[in-house]
């Protein structure tokens, strides 16, 4: 006997149904890939027909203003004076420069508006390069030396800091654990390695007024970036200062040395 196949009731009108949606989807399909207006299946309604408010759709010409601006925002991040450029002209960026000419160059490149700042931008061999020093003629800044107490941790808490070196007495380092969030990020936290924990802070802090200076590779990176004077300083001097400070750090340590001011570009300087 062969098998009876039961169909309820209803089937075939719902098989129908779906028949002619599918039918539907395909010529509205169709239509689409023609460039044809396609009539939406209830199904399909917007949402502006259960009163709620249609989403605007983003438009291409904002699209684009947005992406020009952050590109005009780079290229401004990138931008040098045309002085700036000029003066770049004046620098061989393939040259490594004896230092005595590095220095008559320096003079060249300067604006005139103001005594900028000499530095020694050096790459070492590795990290943790460090040490203390008193250039011949000092770095043409004043350094502000403060001697740690109760007074002045209070200050630091408030977020005031009038000081380039900060000084304390061992007996000191237990308060001033409280504000060494603020102060080590900044490099001002008193250090047994640069010498200013220490049970004589007066002396040292003299040391410090006097144009001691310490210099240290950063902490994740071979390189220094140190002071050695002022433009006004002149050649004798700043050779003075430079010779010394590359003695101290010691040139088996040196891989390269950039000089400039404040204002300048560099000049790679033999060593």
């Amino acid at each position: 006997m062969g098998k009876i196949r039961v169909k309820a009731f209803g089937d075939e009108e719902l098989e129908q149904q779906q028949k002619q949606e599918e039918q539907k989807r395909k010529e509205s399909k169709i239509a689409a890939a023609k460039g044809e207006a396609v009539e939406l299946e209830p199904a399909a309604a917007s949402a502006e027909s259960f009163g709620e408010p249609k989403e605007e759709t983003p438009k291409v010409e904002k699209k684009l203003s947005e992406v020009k601006s952050r590109a005009k925002s780079r290229d401004q991040k990138n931008f040098h004076s045309e002085k700036y450029e000029k003066l770049s002209g004046e620098v061989d960026k393939t040259k490594t420069y004896a230092l005595k000419d590095a220095l008559e160059l320096l003079e060249k490149l300067q604006r005139k508006s103001f005594d900028e700042t000499v530095e020694l931008h050096i790459n070492t061999i590795s990290t943790g390069i460090s040490g203390q020093i008193t250039l011949p003629h000092g770095t043409g800044k004043v350094t502000r030396v403060a001697i740690a107490d109760e007074k002045l941790i209070a200050e630091v808490e408030k977020g005031i800091i009038n000081f380039d070196v900060l000084v304390a007495e061992p007996m000191m380092m237990a308060k001033l654990a409280k504000v060494a969030k603020v102060l080590g990020p900044r490099g001002l936290m008193p250090n047994p390695k640069n010498g200013t924990i220490t049970p004589k802070p007066e002396e040292v802090a003299k040391k410090y007024a006097g144009g001691q200076m310490n210099f240290k590779t950063e902490a994740k990176a071979p390189i220094m970036h140190l002071t050695v004077g002022k433009v006004s300083f002149g050649p004798a001097k700043l050779t003075d200062n430079i010779d010394a400070l590359i003695a101290a750090i010691k040139k088996a340590n040196i891989v390269n040395a950039t000089l400039k001011s404040t204002m300048s570009p560099g000049h790679k300087i033999k060593i």
